[in-house]
């Protein structure tokens, strides 16, 4: 019964306690280490989707030394990246080939840029309508609903014009992120995916995921 509950996704049912801006004004490889596990949640108005971090990845601002050429926040603050460089804890959305997102967290202390990509989740609550925004049957595999940075963000309904710049530690936010109190356990550390191979930031070992879990994105190989 108790899952079946879950499923739905009852809007209301909201997991564990809300983050601490705190928790992201630290940098992101900080950042990403404790975010995994924790909970993503996006509170519309007929459910509540949510899905548990397990794979993220860190990009670094340019007050990095050597600077992260890999990262949005490279070449400084634009119109586009304004919210890395802004307050920790809040969301930067953005689009890819014109048609799919990417959501991310801003960390770091106000002026300093930083984020972490969410790149995949394991799906909790609503778990139908995330498969009806992937335009997948009611019973698909949690894989196929929110493995991968763009597949989550369809999956909850995530947005650059809805969802970029929303406070994700506001009570009264659409989307927060929440401790449950769930133990992450062991942590794969790899290189980041989807890297230019020209990139002198290639190699740098930035993308942390919980080892062997289903729902981790890329190469079987770098799952843990």
């Amino acid at each position: 019964m108790a899952a079946k509950k879950q499923s739905r996704g009852n809007v209301g049912e909201l997991p564990g306690k809300l983050l601490a801006r705190s928790f992201f004004e630290a940098s992101p490889e900080h950042v990403s280490l404790a975010l995994l596990g924790k909970v993503l949640t996006h509170k519309t108005k007929q459910r509540l989707l949510a899905g548990r971090i397990v794979e993220v990845e860190a990009y670094l601002g340019p007050h990095n030394d050597p600077p992260d050429a890999a990262a949005h926040s490279y070449r400084g603050p634009t119109p586009r990246n304004q919210v890395i460089f802004g307050p920790a804890g809040y969301a930067y959305v953005y689009s890819i080939y014109g048609r799919y997102f990417c959501a991310n967290i801003s960390c770091e202390i106000e002026g300093q840029a930083g984020c972490v990509l969410l790149r995949a989740l394991e799906p909790m609550l609503g778990l139908d309508q995330m498969a009806r925004n992937r335009g997948l049957e009611p019973g698909a595999a949690a894989k196929d609903l929110t493995s991968g940075p763009s597949r989550l963000c369809q999956a909850l309904g995530l947005t650059r014009e809805l969802h970029n710049g929303l406070d994700l530690v506001d009570k009264k936010s659409p989307l927060q992120v929440r401790d449950d109190g769930f133990l992450a356990g062991r942590v794969v550390t790899t290189a980041r995916i989807g890297i230019n191979p020209a990139n002198p930031a290639l190699e740098w070992p930035l993308r942390f995921a919980l080892a062997g879990h289903p729902c981790v994105s890329g190469p079987k190989q770098m799952r843990g």
